[in-house]
């Protein structure tokens, strides 16, 4: 069979799971570029539906454990929207609504014959990216050769109680790197997923979609039985983290994974038990009088207007909230960059080429991380990646160094940079990942919430200014705010390794103080 035929026999199972009192009439023309209200307007949903699947985390979790809400009917909910949203963005890989359901119909009768909770996130969906292994299920990554591999057992992770649903789109089998996590909760078929991130796979998609993202350190959240590209590459490494349309969700998940204690289970989890000491940042003045650094631009490719002035929002608000905002100056940036080139190119040909060789479908954009990097030797490698530790000593060194001028006592407490030089982007054109992946080689965790939305009158385009590069003059060329109307705009939150508590609470600051501008502002201006 040809990758073709092979792709269509995998989506015909797919849209055969699919209920068919769930399917949609007709879908909005494909210019119709936002669809997150359709949802709420296309009449499958009846109106306790909407008020489950618009709620957030904490009271969804609230309202099941009082009984409120049954785990079927808020499943049974999130399902159908998630069919919607489908639909709408191919967003889905596996769907298996009569195994939700019966998971979610435990949830009840334990509920109901006990009078307590079973776990931290009882009754709850959290859709998992497509290499998350589930047993009995496909994880295909994208890759049509994969297609027809079930799980033999189940990841680490799923060992949190949660009622399960897959989301992820991929490549020519469904479509990108956690940006089905990102549609799905945007359009709220999910209220909690997790994504996977190597250079910006959870945070991109969240800033793209408007929703939450935590990038967590390698270590805190298990990846044991995950399947995935570049094994054995553990210089910079993959990790899962949580996915939301609120930051209580990312922390409910966070605090769920961790006190679950998976390093007894997962070799390569640190064992650092969850702190409300360190989310009620102790070491970070215990948050009162808070210094952020802001990176305008890493001196690469300078971002849109729409993302400036995201960062001029979130600056003017903590400024009102009574904290202290300073520049941040990139450091070593460009070095950052291409050490990750280098480590991840190193052995990639021997890596990808097996798994695509057999059925590579014909690409204009291929994504082939080789072309940046012909291979390296043994050796090679590891001057790299000795340079990559200097960087890290180097990087801590220049954020250490920041306490000269914080007037706290304290160096900066976290660094708000862009998470993109753009907002989304048509097809083709995400083609700048320096602001996500420099974290990723340093190991920091970072966190995305969203600003605002593009206003084609505060985002007008400005008059062309000295490029760095032939892609700094690119990115200037192809940004046209008509374009990009009402698309989100997010900042990127950035903590040290390991921080993940810290960095969750103090991003619970910025957002309070986004919102209490708004609220006396009317708007974000």
């Amino acid at each position: 069979m040809s990758w073709k035929e092979v792709v269509a026999e995998k989506r015909k199972r797919q849209l055969a799971s699919i209920p068919q009192e769930w399917t949609l009439a007709s879908l909005p023309s494909r210019d119709h570029l936002d669809v997150t209200a359709f949802p709420d307007s296309c009449g499958l949903l009846t109106l306790t539906e909407l008020e489950i699947t618009g709620s957030e985390v904490d009271g969804l979790l609230s309202r099941l454990a009082n009984g409120e809400w049954t785990s079927v009917q808020v499943t049974t909910a999130f399902y159908k929207r998630a069919i919607i949203a489908h639909q709408l963005t191919n967003c889905l890989t596996e769907i298996f609504v009569e195994k939700a359901l019966a998971k979610a119909a435990e949830r009840d009768t334990y509920l109901k014959q006990t009078g307590k909770v079973l776990g931290p996130l009882h009754g709850l969906p959290v859709s998992l990216k497509d290499q998350i292994n589930i047993k009995g299920a496909e994880s295909t990554m994208g890759y049509v050769s994969w297609i027809g591999t079930f799980a033999e057992h189940n990841a680490v992770l799923t060992n949190v109680p949660q009622t399960l649903m897959w989301g992820e789109t991929f490549n020519n089998v469904f479509g990108r790197s956690s940006g089905g996590e990102g549609a799905l909760i945007a359009l709220r078929g999910s209220p909690l997923g997790i994504g996977s991130d190597i250079g910006g796979s959870i945070r991109i998609p969240s800033s793209f979609c408007g929703i939450y993202g935590l990038r967590p350190s390698h270590g805190r959240v298990p990846y044991a039985g995950c399947v995935n590209s570049m094994e054995g590459q553990d210089s910079i490494m993959s990790v899962l983290g949580p996915m939301s349309n609120s930051l209580s969700g990312l922390k409910h998940l966070m605090k769920a994974v961790v006190d679950a204690k998976s390093w007894y289970r997962d070799a390569l989890v640190i064992p650092k038990a969850w702190s409300e000491e360190e989310y009620e940042l102790i070491n970070h003045g215990n948050g009162k009088s808070l210094c952020f650094g802001i990176l305008w631009d890493d001196r690469s490719v300078v971002p849109n207007p729409p993302i400036i002035r995201g960062l001029e929002v979130t600056k003017k608000a903590l400024l009102a909230a009574g904290h202290k905002v300073v520049d941040w100056e990139p450091f070593k940036h460009d070095a950052l960059s291409k050490a990750s080139y280098d480590i991840w190119g190193a052995g990639c040909d021997e890596d990808y080429r097996p798994i695509i060789s057999t059925m590579r479908p014909d690409s204009e954009d291929s994504g082939d991380i080789s072309a940046h990097n012909g291979g390296l030797s043994a050796y090679q490698l590891w001057q790299v990646q000795k340079d990559k530790r200097n960087l890290r000593q180097e990087y801590l060194e220049h954020w250490q160094a920041t306490e000269k001028i914080t007037g706290t006592g304290r160096p900066v407490d976290a660094i708000i940079t862009p998470v993109a030089p753009y907002v989304a982007p048509p097809h083709g054109l995400n083609r700048v990942t320096d602001y996500t992946r420099i974290w990723n080689v340093l190991d920091y965790t970072a966190l995305v919430l969203p600003v605002s939305k593009v206003d084609g009158f505060l985002d007008a385009k400005k008059p062309p200014h000295r490029f760095y590069s032939e892609r700094d003059r690119k990115n200037y060329d192809q940004y046209n705010p008509e374009t990009f109307k009402n698309a989100p705009v997010a900042v990127q939150i950035v903590g040290r390794t390991l921080e993940e508590e810290a960095v969750i609470g103090m991003a619970e600051i910025i957002d309070a103080a986004l919102r209490a501008t708004k609220s006396q502002s009317g708007s974000f201006l």
